[in-house]
């Protein structure tokens, strides 16, 4: 797909569609109560979770026939740029870490955001499930099924390949975490980045990975996507044991870290994660082109 200046303002529609829709028509099923705290999952109800999803589904749908005929590559996009408005009025995680000054305290918060991302990209997910609806319904949209194409979805080592994507991706993600979104390091401890910071770093970080994923196992960004997911998972079994989540909260301040990741909500890691990865994928299909047709490699 061509980033043509058609295209841009396709990306562009489909961005303002996210933005009202989940943005700001569906902000008051996620406000917290307290404008400072941040956006958490536990703040939504069931009822609330529904209609949310079913906002996502139809977010997906409409901006499938907006974007079109590249309503796959840009309509999920959608729900992702709608919860960045949310992104942008969440408080920061340092809010919960000094509301939570004991050692269990702040345990207890890693607990509680240690399987949270799930939640989020369930939201995004089903924002793709509405452009894949919309699919069906044209059929010659999107990229024709041919025999080539087949034979490569089905390669043997698919398998394989999907599941070294999701170590990759995480193990990538964690490490330009702390070096894109880092806001002050000292000693061993991060300080909590700004919200600018936190934009540019994760929607950075997964952007490598995504790049990565692509270029050297020919993966699509969904993997990248998923991988979102276990960023806390993976940065609490490293840097969130007993002993050095005691020591913070007994002798650092609430505002900083172990580690960068630990200042990022689980929304913003799946938002920023999931536009990171696709721009990371559309960048390396670029860096093959421009090597094939451009260089002659």
């Amino acid at each position: 797909m061509e980033l043509s200046w058609i295209n841009k303002l396709r990306i562009g529609a489909v961005a303002a569609l996210g933005m009202i829709v989940i943005g700001l028509l569906a902000w008051p099923l996620a406000a917290p109560e307290d404008p400072l705290a941040p956006v958490r999952s536990a703040s939504i109800s069931l009822s609330g979770t529904l209609v949310l999803l079913a906002l996502a589904l139809a977010t997906g749908f409409i901006g499938h026939f907006i974007a079109w005929p590249h309503g796959r590559e840009i309509g999920i996009l959608g729900v992702p740029f709608g919860l960045l408005i949310w992104v942008a009025r969440s408080g920061p995680m340092q809010t919960l870490t000094q509301a939570n000054t004991t050692p269990a305290g702040r345990e207890a918060i890693l607990q509680s955001l240690r399987f949270e991302s799930i939640y989020w990209l369930l939201i995004v997910a089903a924002g793709f499930l509405g452009v894949l609806l919309a699919q069906r319904l044209r059929p010659g949209s999107g990229t024709p099924i041919t025999v080539d194409a087949m034979k490569r979805f089905l390669r043997p080592n698919i398998a394989i390949l999907a599941i070294a994507a999701l170590p990759i991706t995480v193990v990538l993600a964690h490490f330009f975490l702390g070096v894109f979104a880092q806001d002050l390091s000292i000693s061993k401890a991060a300080t909590q980045p700004a919200i600018g910071q936190v934009f540019f770093g994760a929607t950075a970080a997964f952007a490598v990975a995504g790049f990565v994923v692509k270029k050297f196992l020919d993966l699509s960004y969904v993997w990248p996507a998923i991988g979102t997911v276990l960023v806390i998972p993976f940065s609490i079994a490293t840097y969130g044991r007993t002993d050095t989540i005691q020591k913070f909260a007994e002798t650092e301040p609430a505002t900083w870290f172990p580690h960068v990741a630990f200042a990022i909500l689980p929304l913003q890691l799946v938002a920023l994660g999931t536009i990171g990865a696709v721009t990371g994928y559309w960048l390396a299909v670029r860096y093959d082109y421009w090597r094939k047709h451009e260089t002659g490699q």
